[in-house]
């Protein structure tokens, strides 16, 4: 028989409902609920709601970063085009999802980054994690001839990062694809280039 693991339950409950209504808005008893757990189960793992919260963000940065590689490594594409497939991915997601979730560290980094300190440094180092693997599949592109080698990787990396961000927060808004493939369309004809 396999043991329950309400932790986990709970914390993958938390990530659903925070992507869809934010942190503010979740109560640990719709989690609870959600899970089917007392809410003494809550408090045998996390102290507070927001050791929960930091909880949910690292899961999520946890399994983010692995799709994150898993397109910005595979090296069965060049590295722009590891680029562009994880870009429209994200965008065929979000329509998928019909703009209601967007990205959980984008949405969280709004709502809370002026709201608590902890969780501003964290998202910000998830970010950066991020930015970090860009620059370095840019670098990859400078090496394979596809990208100039006179544009600097780690700045590249942030406004990609920054612009992607952006173009998701409008797409929500607008409840259409269009920003983000204006994003793609212009990093790929006149930003990336050789």
């Amino acid at each position: 028989m396999e043991k329950k693991d309400t932790k986990a339950e709970i914390i993958a409950a938390g990530t659903e409902l925070i992507a869809l209504q934010g942190y503010n808005a979740t109560g640990i008893d719709a989690v609870l609920k959600k899970v089917g757990v007392p809410k003494g189960s809550f408090y045998h793992y996390f102290g507070s709601k927001e050791e929960f919260g930091l909880a949910v963000i690292a899961h999520f940065a946890l399994h983010y970063d692995l799709k994150l590689q898993a397109f910005l490594r595979n090296e069965d594409f060049s590295p722009l085009s590891r680029i562009r497939n994880y870009l429209e991915n994200g965008q065929a997601h979000l329509c998928q999802h019909r703009f209601s979730k967007g990205c959980l560290i984008g949405n969280l980094g709004q709502e809370l980054a002026d709201q608590n300190e902890r969780f501003r440094a964290r998202l910000d180092g998830i970010f950066q994690g991020w930015k970090q693997q860009f620059a370095a599949c840019l670098r990859e592109a400078q090496q394979a001839g596809e990208l100039s080698s006179d544009l600097a990787p780690a700045v590249l990396a942030g406004f990609i990062l920054s612009g992607w961000e952006g173009a998701i927060l409008r797409a929500k808004v607008m409840k259409s694809p269009q920003p983000l493939q204006d994003f793609i369309d212009t990093l790929f004809t006149a930003v990336l280039r050789k």
